[in-house]
Formats: structure tokens, sequence, C-alpha cells
């Protein structure tokens, strides 16, 4: 289909044309990066500004790969070190980048809602690189991206998505982008990490929620372990953490009740010991490892589709 989105801002709204979309054009770019010369020429003579105003790895280094190996130019801004630390406005930050010619922006930020703000007032394309506990429409997509890979086609197939749901930016976009694929989400975790109308029976079509993470993993077609946002909670919305490990942990012998060869992925970074035990997260079941890798081709497809489709063959 031909690509008509400026912004990627979440997939709340997207179809499931527009997501198969995106992960063929993933396909493509994961053959661009087998090549012995793993660089192509689409964002040449542009510049993209990596504007991470909240502390990232994975993501920014995956986005900043990802650019180069389109042949863009790659500025890193962050909040340390910039005049937003003089109290520069974000609008007036990003409209600054704007005027140094940059060309698209990738923004992380803590507050829920900034790269939609910005995205209204620049003309230049945003990429949501992560808002608050809002959206991670890179990773929803990085996911299901890793899922069909695993397992092919999606429709029927139950994933159970199990920790902070509530602070999880990553849950909520995983949830927006594998319902429309056909998946069927199973929700687990502690209620008082759980969205409040989630927890009282509002869920999206195509989600449950079951608090018994044993009865949740039974027969499901994978997990999706989350990380246990300690930075984002409120005192009080946990016993303590050997408490949830001991009923919300994924474990060998939990993940033991899932199908055969079901497999295990997570967002990072790991608490492992936490959320997760290490011989999971280093397992022969794990997909943690293919996550990150994934994560340069999907988002390589995402600038790319931005850029317009130009060429993939050097010039």
């Amino acid at each position: 289909m031909k690509w008509s989105r400026r912004h990627i801002l979440d997939t709340d709204d997207w179809s499931r044309d527009e997501i198969e979309s995106v992960l063929e054009t993933t396909g493509a770019m994961v053959e661009v990066l087998s090549r012995p010369v793993r660089k192509a020429p689409p964002l040449r003579g542009r510049t993209v500004i990596l504007f991470f105003a909240e502390a990232s790895t994975r993501t920014r280094v995956s986005f900043e790969l990802a650019a180069k190996a389109l042949s863009a130019d790659v500025t890193n801004v962050t909040a340390s070190g910039s005049s937003v630390e003089k109290g520069e406005t974000l609008l007036d930050t990003v409209r600054t980048l704007e005027a140094l010619g940059g060309d698209l922006v990738v923004m992380r930020h803590a507050s829920s809602g900034a790269p939609y703000f910005v995205a209204e007032r620049t003309s230049t394309p945003v990429i949501n690189a992560g808002d608050g506990a809002h959206a991670h429409p890179t990773q929803g997509l990085l996911d299901a991206y890793t899922l069909r890979g695993a397992l092919g086609d999606l429709d029927g197939r139950r994933v159970v998505i199990v920790g902070d749901v509530t602070h999880s930016r990553v849950a909520r976009s995983d949830v927006n982008t594998l319902v429309p694929l056909g998946a069927r989400i199973t929700l687990s975790g502690p209620p008082t990490l759980m969205p409040a109308a989630w927890r009282c029976g509002a869920l999206p079509d195509g989600v449950a929620y079951e608090p018994d993470l044993d009865r949740a993993l039974d027969g499901a077609d994978a997990v999706i372990a989350l990380r246990l946002q300690k930075e984002r909670q409120e005192s009080g919305l946990l016993p303590s953490l050997r408490e949830y490990t001991r009923v919300w942990g994924l474990t060998g012998a939990r993940v033991a009740r899932m199908r055969p060869d079901a497999p295990v992925m997570h967002p990072g970074p790991m608490n492992e010991g936490i959320e997760i035990d290490a011989a999971v997260a280093h397992g022969t079941r794990s997909l943690v490892e293919t996550q990150v890798r994934n994560g340069v081709a999907v988002r390589m497809a995402l600038l790319y589709l931005l850029a317009g489709t130009p060429s993939l063959e050097a010039a």
C-alpha cells in the first residue's frame, strides 16, 4: 500500500494493512542488513535528529544504527547539556533543531503526549520513541515482527503480557499492534499495576485480564514480560519485590505451562530475578536478543516509509 502517514506517534488508529506494510518493509530491511555492506542510500543527504529527553540505550542506539544504515546524517540531542536545562521550552528546542537543518525528529520524552504536541506545531516528521507511560509504537511493531517470525500467522494466537501494565507504554503499543493482526491478548499482574478501567472490565476488544499468572500461561503461544517500573510508581502499589517475584515472576516452571517452544520476550532493560529469572531470560525460548536485532530493521522501515520509499539499491 502507498504510505500516507507523516508522523509515527502510535498505532492505536492504524489499519491492519498499515501494520502489514511496515512488517513487509522490515523484511526488506533485514535483507539490507544481511549484505556484505550493510548500507543503502534512501536517506542520503538528510539529517535525522535523535532528541531523547529521557534516558535510553536500546531505542536510541537502534535508531542511530537504522538512520546510518540508510545513509542519513545523525545528530544526538539530550535534555542534559542542552538549552532545555536553561529553561528553553520543548517546542522552541524542536524548532531550533528544525531550523538547523533537521529533516526528521525521533523523540523520547517523559511526558505523555509530548510527541503529539510537537507534531502539531512543526512541519518536520516526528517519530515517537516513547512518551511517558503512553505509547512506544516502534516497540509494538518490532514485537509483532518478532512474534511473526517465531509463530507465523498471529490470527488466534494467545499472547500473555505480564507485569506493570499501568506504567508500561510497551503494553499499550503491543495491544494496539497485535490485536489488529488477530492475536488475543491476556494481561496478567497485580491489580494495583493494571489500569483502573481495564481492571474493572472495560478492556479493548481482543484483550482479557487474568490475575493468576499460572492460569494465564496455560496453553499460551507466547509471553511478554514487562519491566517493573519502580521509578514511575507511587508507594504502596506492591507489598514487596519479593512478593511480586513469587506471584508474578516468570520462572522456568511457569514457562513450561505454555505450548511447547512458545517464545519468551521482554522489551528491556530487564530486572533479572524480579520480573524474569535469568535462566528464562537467556534460555532456549528467549527472543530478547532477536527483539533487539529486529529493532534496527523496524526503525529502518519506518524511516524509509517516511522518506517516500526511494530505492534501496546502492547508487
